[in-house]
């Protein structure tokens, strides 16, 4: 792949001709290593071009070495070594351009002179005659004029191996702005992202190891770029691979790849897998047995894409899909701390129920975000007391919601969301699913992202300010007056408390609000001219934009998101969507979509994400494309060449389900049957519609959420959602209280079937000491809702109203008004053992399940012990608590 040294003569020559420089032309310039491999070479090198890479190449720029944030041996280098000023000022002091074979770097590096990095080159080397030449010739820094690197050809760009031990040398060719093109592969940054598949060389030579796919990365200047490396994990490719015919584009894509693979897709699930699957990736709920029968029961051809259809329009798709929208953008009880006035945990509710109210619209995935990034408090020529007005409607009028308000505000209220840091990294994170925090302090070290990008970036969000006590201190102190608060002498909590008395009482109260600064012009003068300068600012790898000439400077990011080539607004989207239908992203994490983390497959997430902005941003357009594929509908069973696949879909993997679902499936697999049957519509005691990440808690839903690794919303990041198996969860399932809660309830299923069983009691003596102490409760909190009303405190009135409501329902459970039978009804045992199956595993189960079931009802001391013993066994095996 590498020029000959005759080539290298001849540009060498051509160099000579045209000044050093070549024309713009399909000339390709040999490698520095063959240019440089003589000593009294006469092409001077450039900084940008030759140094700065070879230094890169050595190491000397990396993290462990001068890279670093302290620098070695008093002597600091940018890291990757993208600060050219930084970095030509640093080598000044350690380089005598009189005496070049005299500088103190290069004795360094040559270990002439003792250096804690150990030897970075020979001397005689083509490094050491470069770094050598560069200097003696003056050590010039980078031209204020360079032209920009425009690409990075890297070749070949798919590397096909057959058999492990087989090598393919990388060939990277640097195409720059003024038309020269230079084989740079010598001065390129190799990295493989699995070594076990790939290894790759300092150089560029790729050897195949094991079976299977990867990427290699090659970075040099700005640009990264990766390949992907593939060996066939079978010989079933070609003509060899059997005739597969795709169901949809998703499936063609898929089977494309599996084709040079040699990976064959597994068969299609059993309906009683895909109905399991489908109702807890839509709708996060196990199906009913009900369900399960007549799904079983229907034999029309179409019934798998009506069932996805049918999930779609329900309930438990809004709230589920709700909350794994609150998770990306951060709705966290604590970081809205204070961000509503009326209760302390309303902002998470409001938040909540905004995003809730569009997805049950399905609101465009675009638009619902253009309410989020550009959401101002005051509608236009709204006063600050009319705006207030508004929101205390919100909660002293039943007819209204905060889901009615044009916008979101609380997103840019958190409290880890206040500094332009903050927010630049939290919106890539949340809209991008991208992570550029890195860039904060130097180059991205896998992306094309600057430090000069990200301070560049950070000024869209410089003029956003989320005022706490409005924007006009005086406004607000006036509202205050008007509803008789008076602050002065109360600590926070005292302050916090008056004013929820008087929205209790009617009253309207101030509220913080969104304020978007106007532009101060930069007064600066240009030597060019007297004008002002521009304050400018530019998009992440975008256009630089005027912000002196926009009033809002968020509308530019929110065009931005919508028209940006890369695309990464509508990839992190249904990249996220898909991670949630299987065991892991199109590009894993998913939020780390950056070119040295390329996907899994690329051609598939390009499909979806142009889909996806073709349709409109129909977020329910991405979940039917994706479910009613056979990517989706494989099966979990493995064959011989795709037992080890996890990354290119061609069967379904086990997974846990996440903390909601999980929750709600043991909520939903012990209640009755009517209970069950409103678990789509009804979100009352759902764990999915949880509208916060709730405090520490150590009983009930909370704590439940918690153990199975619910999202805590504490960073950007999508890891503060874990799926990861634990001691604790295996203790919680077997002995938590809240288990034995939910299997022992009155409107419980074992309650329902076994009520006149023998050795089966009514309430036990703990059930009687409960409800004593609820009515209790009752009766007291009868009183507070009697003073409230007379009173005249609605709203007071309304909260104790439900706590009464509240208790009631727990009391009708303890003691219920159905009559006892006078007779034990007629036992049967297997169809109890198959209704326990269909409620726990969505399946019916095997013959010897049903003897071995049947065992152990007639063995127990009572048949209903028996029937709670078989029913804690099911909810505590590995087939319930994963989704397969």
């Amino acid at each position: 792949m590498r020029r000959t040294g005759m080539v290298g003569l001849l540009t060498a020559c051509v160099l000579v001709l045209w000044g050093g420089r070549l024309p713009a032309a399909e000339v390709t310039l040999a490698p520095a290593s063959e240019r440089f491999a003589a000593a009294g070479a006469e092409e001077v090198p450039d900084f940008q071009r030759h140094t700065v890479p070879l230094l890169g190449k050595l190491g000397c720029n990396g993290r462990a070495c001068h890279g670093s944030f302290q620098g070695r041996g008093g002597f600091q280098l940018s890291l990757f070594g993208y600060d050219f000023k930084m970095d030509h000022a640093g080598l000044l002091d350690r380089i005598d351009t009189n005496a070049a074979a005299d500088s103190y770097a290069l004795h360094k590096a040559l270990l002439t002179e003792p250096h804690e990095g150990g030897k970075r080159m020979d001397e005689g080397s083509w490094e050491h005659h470069l770094l050598l030449r560069w200097i003696e010739s003056g050590a010039a820094p980078r031209a204020d004029d360079a032209p920009e690197l425009v690409r990075l050809e890297v070749t070949p760009n798919e590397l096909l191996f057959s058999e492990a031990g087989q090598q393919i040398q990388l060939q990277a060719v640097a195409v720059w702005g003024d038309g020269t093109r230079e084989d740079v592969t010598c001065l390129t940054r190799f990295q493989s992202n699995d070594e076990v598949i790939a290894d790759i060389t300092p150089g560029g030579l790729v050897t195949c190891g094991e079976p299977g796919d990867t990427h290699v990365g090659a970075f040099y200047d700005n640009a990264v770029v990766p390949l992907p490396v593939l060996r066939p994990v079978s010989d079933l490719t070609g003509d060899r691979y059997p005739q597969l015919a795709a169901a949809t584009a998703i499936d063609d894509h898929i089977l494309t790849k599996l084709r040079k693979l040699g990976v064959v897709p597994s068969d299609l699930c059993t309906d009683e897998e895909f109905l399991r699957r489908v109702s807890l990736d839509i709708t996060g709920t196990l199906p009913t047995v009900e369900q399960v029968r007549a799904f079983l029961a229907d034999t029309s051809a179409d019934k798998r894409a009506r069932k996805i259809d049918e999930l779609l329009n329900t309930e438990a798709y809004a709230s589920w899909w709700t909350t794994r929208l609150c998770d990306w953008t951060g709705c966290n009880d604590e970081q809205l701390n204070n961000v509503n006035p009326v209760r302390r945990q309303a902002g998470s509710r409001d938040w909540y129920d905004w995003i809730h109210a569009r997805v049950a619209k399905n609101v465009a995935y675009d638009d619902l975000v253009e309410g989020i990034v550009v959401a101002q408090s005051r509608l236009p020529d709204e006063s600050y007391r009319d705006y207030c007005e508004r929101m205390s409607d919100c909660y002293r009028d039943e007819s209204a919601s905060f889901a009615d308000q044009p916008g979101l505000i609380y997103f840019w209220g958190r409290q880890n969301f206040r500094t332009t840091e903050d927010r630049a990294i939290g919106f890539a994170y949340t809209f991008m699913g991208t992570r550029i925090q890195c860039a904060q302090c130097h180059k991205h070290p896998f992306d094309v992202w600057t430090q000069s990008d990200f301070q560049q970036f950070e000024q869209f969000f410089t003029r956003v300010n989320f005022a706490r006590n409005g924007r006009d201190k005086d406004e607000f102190n006036e509202i205050l007056k008007a509803a008789g608060i008076d602050l002065k002498n109360k600590n926070g909590n005292e302050q916090r408390r008056a004013i929820e008395n008087a929205i209790g009482e009617g009253k309207t109260i101030p509220f913080p609000e969104l304020v978007v600064q106007q532009e101060r012009p930069n007064r600066r003068k240009t030597k060019e001219d007297d004008a002002p300068q521009a304050t400018t600012a530019r998009l992440l790898g975008s256009a630089e934009v005027n912000l002196a000439e926009i009033e809002d400077p968020r509308t530019a990011l929110m065009d931005w998101l919508r028209q940006d080539e890369k695309r990464l607004f509508a990839k992190s989207f249904v990249n996220r969507v898909w991670a949630n239908y299987f065991h892991r992203g199109i590009v894993e994490p998913t939020d780390d979509l950056s070119l040295a983390n390329p996907p899994a497959n690329q051609a598939l997430l390009d499909y979806l994400a142009e889909g996806f902005i073709a349709s409109g941003y129909d977020m329910k357009w991405v979940h039917r494309e994706i479910c009613r594929s056979d990517a989706y509908q494989r099966s979990w069973r493995p064959n011989e060449t795709n037992r080890l696949d996890e990354r290119n879909f061609s069967r379904g993997v086990p997974r846990r389900l996440p903390a909601e679902a999980a929750y709600d499936a043991l909520q939903l697999a012990t209640a009755s049957d009517e209970v069950a049957g409103r678990f789509l519509s009804d979100m009352d005691s759902r764990a999915i519609a949880i509208p916060g990440v709730g405090r520490n808690a150590t009983t009930g839903p909370n704590y439940a959420l918690t153990v199975f690794g619910r999202s805590t919303r504490d960073s950007n990041c999508d890891c503060d959602r874990s799926a990861e198996a634990s001691l604790l969860q295996v203790v919680f399932t077997r002995n938590d209280a809240d288990i034995y809660r939910l299997m022992d309830r009155n409107d419980g299923w074992l309650r329902t079937v076994t009520r006149g069983m023998q050795g089966d009691e009514a309430k036990s003596e703990g059930d009687e000491r409960r409800l004593a102490s609820l009515e209790a409760q009752l009766a007291s909190a009868r009183q507070r809702l009697a003073k409230a009303k007379q009173s005249g405190k609605q709203k007071q009135a309304e909260l104790v109203r439900e706590k009464v409501e509240e208790l009631k329902s727990k009391i009708a459970e303890l003691r219920p008004e159905t009559p006892e039978p006078s007779a034990a009804p007629a036992l049967d045992a297997s169809s109890l053992v198959e209704d326990a199956y269909l409620r726990t595993l969505s399946r019916k189960p095997s013959s010897a399940e049903v003897e071995l079931g049947n065992e152990f009802i007639n063995t127990a001391a009572t048949p209903a012990e028996g029937l709670r013993g078989l029913l804690w066994t099911l909810l505590n095996t590995k087939e319930f608590i994963v989704n397969h």
